[in-house]
């Protein structure tokens, strides 16, 4: 199983997260890929996500925190799942001395997420 964490907009427009997993041999349709490598170090302030998008992340180690204080960390090989895109957002910081190197796949807004709460 991948682990997975989804952070989501409340009807409050607060960004809230939940972990869960995805599962396997589930397709979903997707509008664009494309990828992103920050240095260590590396911090973005408050921000909503840009699209409904999963981040496949394959290096680096992030710590997020939501706009109500929850905070979680995202390791090399999991996937966030962002679909707060409205409201205060997220921020996320860097730990450790690895870039962050992911994949970001975007998908239509209302298509049929592959995450599953645990």
């Amino acid at each position: 199983m991948i682990k997975a964490y989804q952070l989501y907009a409340d009807p409050e427009g607060n960004s809230r997260v939940q972990e869960g997993i995805i599962a396997e041999k589930v397709f979903t349709k997707v509008v664009s890929l494309h990828f992103k490598e920050t240095p260590p170090g590396g911090i973005y302030d408050w921000h909503p996500a840009p699209d409904t998008q999963y981040v496949l992340s394959l290096t680096g180690t992030l710590e997020f925190t939501t706009s109500t204080g929850e905070i979680f960390v995202l390791e090399p090989g999991e996937v966030l799942i962002a679909t707060d895109t409205t409201g205060q957002g997220h921020k996320w910081r860097m730990l450790g001395d690895a870039p962050w190197k992911r994949a970001y796949v975007v998908f239509e807004r209302g298509t049929e997420i592959n995450f599953q709460p645990v």
